[in-house]
């Protein structure tokens, strides 16, 4: 079982270029590499396949990385499932994780995240748990996502440390972490690995 996570950039034809395609190669090299791992298409289009217990936290980290500019949002479909081939293109890969992840994508309407596993009443389970957490994720500041992207990126760490690190208050850091709602995406987060266990 692995996790396939097929996504765009929203507004990418705004602004320029480099503000959203560097956060999200920057991003994307985190969880393996070009083009076996990931691939971008069709100009602001990508794929990534990862382990399934990283992949909700990796589209997060996506969300608060190309989130810390204004403009920018990304959609993303997140799929669950087998491998059936695997080619040193990501793009060129199939299988079930493949499939659902692409189906899932197509699906979205209004909202910008979704998964899609074997395993129907655990989707809609999760579902409406993410639905309930981009009522927040959605609504991130500039601020809001560098600090939430940098916490994810140094798990390790405490406010004090993140602090030092983005040269802010501790108070700045936890009052962000605070109405980035990091705490209960972790908590989501948590309960997403559980769930999938059982896969």
């Amino acid at each position: 079982m692995i996790a396939v996570i097929t996504g765009d950039i929203v507004h990418s034809q705004k602004g320029e270029i480099q503000s959203w395609i560097k956060p999200l190669k920057q991003t994307l090299n985190q969880y393996g590499h070009e083009p076996k791992s990931w691939e971008l298409y069709r100009g602001d289009s990508f794929q990534l396949s990862l382990d399934i217990d990283q992949a909700l936290l990796a589209a997060i980290h996506l969300k608060a990385a190309i989130k810390q500019s204004k403009i920018y949002d990304v959609r993303m479909g997140i799929g669950l499932g087998a491998v059936k081939y695997l080619s040193p293109q990501i793009t060129e890969s199939n299988g079930t994780a493949y499939v659902n992840s692409g189906a899932c994508f197509d699906a979205l309407k209004k909202e910008t995240l979704a998964i899609q596993s074997p395993r129907p009443e655990l989707d809609e389970v999760l579902n409406i748990m993410i639905r309930l957490a981009l009522l927040t994720i959605d609504g991130w500041s500039q601020v809001v996502s560098k600090v939430v992207k940098t916490a994810i990126e140094h798990p390790g760490k405490n406010q004090k440390e993140l602090a030092q690190l983005l040269d802010k208050s501790q108070s700045n850091i936890s009052e962000a972490l605070q109405r980035g709602g990091y705490d209960e995406v972790m908590r989501m987060n948590a309960f997403y690995k559980k769930s999938i266990a059982q896969l």
